[in-house]
């Protein structure tokens, strides 16, 4: 079958081969992938930036954003072939730690888990995959290849699941929210405040290209300025870019008692003057909270693909701006203007 791999910490090492089907050992459903979405992180990988084949092999299949077909899987599974399903990124560690031992892979206490397509197993970008029933979920067929945006999806569903667990530590009615940035992710939080009833504000640099009208078009309000100028003293920010500037905005701006959730991951490398004190200041005295959020567990799986069942079709099919056959994936990694999120369709949905 084709894969798509790369040898992890080489840059240029991108390339279509030829490898055998998985074994039955790699989970109990086999599965035929329709289409992998490329994301920052792929780009990344690509460029020789990090990456971990698996034990005792060279090359990494890629791809973490799937949709799939099941193919086979046993009595009792839960599945049956035909059914439509995104296999979970990340697996647990052996050893296993205490939130991994309770199916909280996502908040891993020692770094040992495995991640398809990233760290250590092979990723969904291949004509087939097997993967335990445990770590596949369902998604509606009728999305077609929209059950792709899935995965960027879990990753608002986890944001917004903890935001709310942090502001229940006290009174709790929030009604307006901030969003920084305006890619996949970006619009994903943004879906998600809108269905939670909220006041959403959107943040980004462009003001022409397919944006604004996104924006727009799911209810939310879209700006190019500064937190404090679109939306002051918000109740919630959702911070998508990993700017360090924007950082420091939103928790400087949030309201009192609101909550900043981090799911950019900034690249470092720069300085940025800031009053360290201050801030301090500001959230003590505010009862502001800041959480860092990442990945992704099964609960916030099957959060994200019923918030994509409620959402509106068609606007969900402006999100997908260029689709990429396989044999072409080179035109999938190469930007262009206009993009917000490319697949690679693998197979036909």
């Amino acid at each position: 079958m084709k894969a798509l791999t790369v040898i992890p910490l080489k840059e240029g090492s991108a390339a279509l081969i030829d490898m055998d089907d998985p074994p039955e050992a790699d989970g109990d459903v086999l599965v035929e992938t329709l289409g992998v979405g490329v994301c920052g992180t792929d780009i990344e990988i690509l460029s020789g930036q990090y990456g971990w084949a698996p034990p005792g092999e060279e090359r990494l299949v890629l791809g973490h954003e799937s949709l799939g077909r099941v193919v086979d899987a046993p009595a009792g599974s839960g599945f049956v072939p035909g059914d439509h399903v995104v296999g979970i990124v990340r697996m647990p560690d052996p050893l296993p730690c205490s939130s991994c031992a309770v199916g909280e892979w996502d908040m891993c206490r020692n770094g040992k888990y495995t991640e398809h397509g990233i760290k250590e197993l092979h990723g969904f970008c291949r004509e087939r995959y097997r993967i335990p029933s445990a770590h596949l979920v369902k998604v509606d067929p009728a999305l077609g290849m929209l059950g792709v945006l899935l995965e960027p999806a879990t990753i608002l569903a986890k944001a917004w699941d903890h935001v709310e667990h942090i502001g229940r530590r006290a009174h709790w009615d929030p009604a307006r929210a901030i969003v920084t940035g305006a890619g996949p992710v970006g619009l994903m939080a943004a879906l998600m405040g809108v269905q939670r009833g909220m006041e959403v504000h959107v943040i980004d640099q462009v003001s022409d290209g397919p944006k604004p009208a996104l924006v727009s078009d799911v209810g939310a309000h879209y700006h190019t300025g500064s937190i404090e100028d679109a939306c002051p003293s918000p109740d919630v920010v959702i911070e998508c870019t990993g700017v360090g500037s924007l950082v420091f905005d939103a928790m400087e701006h949030v309201a009192a008692g609101g909550v900043v959730c981090l799911t950019g991951v900034s690249s470092g490398g720069r300085t940025i003057g800031v009053d360290a004190g201050e801030l301090n200041r500001y959230m003590v005295l505010e009862n502001e909270a800041v959480v860092g959020s990442v990945n992704a567990n099964k609960g916030h799986y099957e959060a994200g693909a019923a918030a994509l069942a409620a959402a509106d079709r068609e606007w969900l099919g402006r999100l997908i701006t260029r689709r990429v056959p396989l044999d072409s994936w080179q035109d999938a990694l190469a930007r262009q203007a206009g993009d917000v999120k490319v697949v690679i369709e693998v197979g036909t949905a």
